[in-house]
């Protein structure tokens, strides 16, 4: 294509028609949320808490239901005859590589979350600390703490998340690419409600719920980033926190991932998630080796064992057996969290999967995520705990003084080659939040618009505008909340978004086991494809 016909395209893009119906509502909520926060920001905790509280402790059955159920069906999908069906046609060409493809994936998704929790949530619960062990009636500091530690890590951040995300694109990719829908959330429910679902009033509500729990899911994110990285600032080269900081800290985010969002997925998107999964392999590459290696792969090996012996227990769990503090207060969070984010982030991998069988959807989504998770818990939660134990650095310490995402500037602390480790973690940090956030800005920007296509990029303008709105709201929470109240308050906010997304995402679940096993047009795929 030449450059000319390159810039009629992306002006035809820019000029297509805003869905108001979903930009104003989701615009409004963000906008009203952020008010709040300057107002009253501890009367918006408040209410948020109660209703995350009620939500998971009433609900918990059945997001380890939804959560289980997910784990089974992707796993037929990747290895049944359905993984040979390729988004597009038989003769459709990938355009991505499977480096880029994997980077975008790692990256725009929990990327940040290994970072912050890799080392904290490890020695969180070895140190038991918020009463995480109390269910089970482990001592804490002992060698079984230990073994928990690591699975619980394994069970909460491998291939039981990474599931969620990888069946929404699924269905999303499917229905687009071969089915010929909208590139919509509402779309990926037409087996089920038929094409009246893309009409309207409900098309609507569908899509207005899925971007209002991202944005917030987003800006929850930041938050936590922006405290996390401004602890590190100050632990580490003595710089105060307060509004000052967090302000710049959010004006160099927003800026990096608006700008890599405004210059598209070729070029910013791609090019930002390359950068910042360079950073992530280097970095578990030089801790692994500079760290006790042995510990570590003997650590990986009984919590895999320590998950897999209890995987069913755990599984179905509602805080029965483990008790509110694990249970609630982690997993339940960490569902809600993923739920919340799953419907447009499955968009955004739906967008970048053209041309891919679904079983290599599915290894690049799922398995191969899930496995960077276990790897990286090992190297760098098995490193903390021996240092811990060891005497070598009191992280559990540290995160009772400063906080639950504290730990980790302890741990670099003692780290060989600390001084060149701790700066490129904070641009780590910083280039991650960017990567997740400028994909899903971009994504929004796409559910906003009418007509949008996997190979076109959303209106500048609106990009922008949800960029800012993020950092925005991330911001104003930790500034005008006291830096902690403020995060909990956007993090409260996200985990109510989840549980909204809760009825879409079983509705996913549902309309993927129809589609892919009982719709005919499918099974002709699944023939073609032989």
């Amino acid at each position: 294509m030449t450059a000319s016909k390159e810039r009629m395209e992306q002006q035809k893009t820019n000029n297509k028609p805003i869905r108001w119906s979903v930009f104003i509502p989701c615009f409004l909520v963000i906008g009203g949320a952020a008010i709040l926060g300057i107002v009253n920001n501890e009367w918006l905790t408040a209410v948020t808490n109660k209703i995350f509280s009620w939500s998971l402790s009433s609900f918990g059955w059945l997001y380890q239901m939804v959560a289980m159920v997910t784990l089974v069906l992707v796993a037929l999908l990747a290895f049944s005859k359905i993984g040979n069906i390729r988004f597009g046609g038989s003769e459709a060409k990938a355009k991505y590589s499977f480096g880029a493809w994997f980077a975008m994936t790692l990256t725009g998704g929990i990327a940040t979350g290994l970072i912050t929790y890799g080392v904290n949530e490890v020695l969180i619960y070895f140190g038991n600390i918020y009463g995480e062990l109390d269910g089970y009636g482990i001592k804490a500091l002992s060698d079984e703490a230990a073994y928990f530690a690591m699975g619980r890590s394994f069970y909460n951040w491998t291939f039981i998340p990474y599931a969620m995300y990888a069946l929404s694109g699924v269905v999303i990719a499917y229905m687009y690419f071969n089915r010929k829908t909208e590139l919509s959330v509402a779309a990926s429910l037409t087996p089920l409600f038929g094409e009246k679902v893309m009409n309207g009033f409900w098309k609507s509500i569908i899509d207005t719920l899925s971007v209002l729990a991202i944005a917030l899911g987003l800006a929850s994110s930041l938050g936590a980033g922006l405290a996390l990285i401004g602890t590190g600032l100050s632990s580490a080269y003595g710089i105060a926190q307060g509004p000052v900081v967090w302000f710049i800290l959010t004006a160099i985010i927003t800026i990096t991932f608006t700008v890599a969002s405004v210059t598209g997925i070729d070029k910013g998107i791609k090019w930002l998630a390359g950068l910042t999964s360079k950073i992530f392999y280097v970095l578990l590459i030089v801790l692994f080796i500079l760290g006790p290696t042995i510990y570590i792969l003997n650590m990986a090996n009984v919590g895999l064992g320590y998950w897999l012996d209890r995987f069913w227990t755990w599984g179905f769990d509602p805080s029965t057996v483990g008790g509110e503090q694990l249970v609630t207060w982690w997993t339940m969070y960490d569902w809600a969290i993923w739920i919340a984010y799953a419907p447009l982030m499955g968009i955004f991998f739906a967008i970048i999967a053209y041309g891919r069988t679904i079983r290599q959807f599915l290894v690049i989504n799922w398995i191969l995520p899930a496995s960077f998770g276990f790897v990286w818990f090992s190297v760098w939660g098995g490193t903390a705990l021996k240092w811990q134990i060891s005497g070598k650095a009191d992280i559990i310490a540290t995160i009772q003084q400063e906080g639950a995402v504290a730990g980790i500037w302890e741990f670099l602390k003692n780290i060989p080659l600390g001084n060149i480790i701790i700066p490129v973690i904070i641009v780590a940090l910083v280039a991650a939040f960017s990567t997740t956030a400028d994909t899903m800005s971009t994504t929004i920007a796409a559910l906003c618009t009418k007509g949008a296509r996997h190979d076109e990029e959303p209106a500048i303008w609106q990009k922008i505008v949800w960029g800012v709105s993020i950092g925005l709201i991330a911001c104003v929470m930790v500034a005008f909340g006291g830096g902690a109240q403020g995060v909990d308050g956007v993090k409260y906010l996200a985990a109510c978004g989840g549980f909204v997304v809760l009825i879409i995402f079983i509705l996913q679940v549902a309309s993927a086991i129809k589609l892919f096993f009982f719709d005919k047009e499918t099974k002709k795929d699944i023939e073609s494809e032989r």
